[in-house]
Order: structure tokens, then sequence, then C-alpha cells
């Protein structure tokens, strides 16, 4: 059964929406992520993805607190992403209750240190963020992009301990125009083990289960909720 794993992006502690990562195409959603967190875990689902958008532009963690009042008020399984960039920024998502920790931009930049993050804290929490524009590596809140084909990438970290990535298309992100099962199918070609996260695009419920019938781990889903085309009514059959 496909994981149904409901997004939540942070800026000022707000609960927002970027559309393909600009900063400048923001929507918030709620002032009170926790509302919005305490939702999903009513509707039965057992996840949550959590972005930290302000701390991938500081390059630093900034709404831990957020974080922090997610995980110790609800039971949410959270994995954690944005402005990790160094042990102490792991350590404080670690510590505000994050049961993994997604590091997308580190893995491409200073690779040793990503590299001791999968040694220390092993490859069941430390998951690899592979996000692609034109199946190239796209890092730093997608405001760069890259020369790495985003399948040789994973495939390195695969050998290096990786057990779970995060690939989101930068190109589908926010559109709601369906995601790319295309990049997903490579992905799962090339590195059959892993456990591959959807992002990106998901604009209904059909896309879900095509997700679903491709034997795809899981699947981040944010704007098709938070605009009505997917129900958490809808979902729940996933999360039994």
């Amino acid at each position: 059964m496909i994981q149904i794993i409901p997004a939540i992006d942070l800026i000022e502690g707000k609960c927002v929406r970027l559309t393909q990562g600009d900063y400048g195409q923001k929507k918030i959603y709620n002032e009170n992520p926790l509302e919005v967190a305490l939702q999903f875990q009513d509707a039965g689902l057992k996840r949550l993805h959590l972005v930290d958008l302000d701390g991938a532009k500081a390059k630093k963690v900034v709404n831990w607190k957020v974080l922090e009042t997610i995980a110790s008020k609800t039971s949410l399984h959270v994995d954690f992403g944005g402005g990790v960039q160094s042990d102490d920024d792991l350590k404080i998502a670690f510590e505000s209750g994050a049961k993994q920790v997604t590091g997308g931009s580190i893995a491409v930049k200073q690779p040793d240190l990503f590299e001791h993050w999968l040694k220390t804290y092993g490859g069941e929490k430390i998951i690899l963020g592979a996000d692609a524009k034109n199946e190239k590596i796209a890092v730093s809140g997608w405001e760069e992009g890259t020369s790495i084909w985003v399948y040789d990438f994973v495939e390195e970290y695969v050998e290096k301990g990786v057990k779970y990535t995060i690939s989101t298309d930068v190109a589908k992100d926010g559109l709601l125009q369906g995601p790319s099962f295309d990049l997903y199918k490579n992905l799962q070609d090339k590195c059959p083990d892993l456990n591959i996260i959807a992002s990106g695009g998901i604009a209904g419920i059909e896309d879900v289960e095509k997700l679903a019938e491709m034997n795809i781990y899981g699947v981040i889903i944010g704007k098709a909720i938070y605009e009505n085309r997917i129900s958490l009514a809808d979902l729940q059959r996933f999360s039994v």
C-alpha cells in the first residue's frame, strides 16, 4: 500500500504553498500549521512532510518550533527538510521531534557531510532529496540548477546506504498537472530496491492510484489537498 504523506510548507510559521518553488508565487493556506496537522491526523493519515522554506533560503533550520509543536501534539511520523546544512541543524531537527530528515542541497554541495550523517544515523532516518529540473539535480530551494543527472546522483547514494529518496520534478510542482511518472519509472529501473517518494504535481486521486499501481513507496500531496482537488476522505482508503 502506497504511503500517503500530506505536506505542510512553512514560511514565517504559516502553512503556505509555492508554485514551482517560486517564493514570489506564495499562497497562505492557514496561519496555524498545527491545526492542519491535526486535520490530517483526524483523517487517519499517519505521516507528514514538513518543509522549512525559510530554512531552505537561510541555509539553516528556522521553523524548528513549529516542528516541535506538531511532533509533540500529534502522533504523526514527521519527515523534515529545508535548511538542514550542518550537524547542529540535524541535531535540532531530531531533538525537535523529526523521525526522518531530508538532505538535498547538502548531498550535492557537501557529500562528505551527508555520507557522515548516513553512517551516523542510518538510511532509515536520513532521506535523500533528489529534486530535478529536466532530469538534472536542482538545489537551494530550486533556485540553482546543476549538470548532475538525477539518476546517477541517486544511484551513487544508494550504493552508500540511502534507502529513501524524495524526488520532485520542479517543472511540475504546484501546477496540479500530474506528477512526472517517467522520472519515477526511470528511478525504479535504476534503483529497484529504493523507497521512492513521489512529490510535485499531484492533481487528483487518479494520480495517486497510478503511482500505487507502479508500486511507488510513497507520495507527497500538498496543493491538491489545499485546493480541494483531493479530499482527506479520498485518501483514507490508502491509510488502512
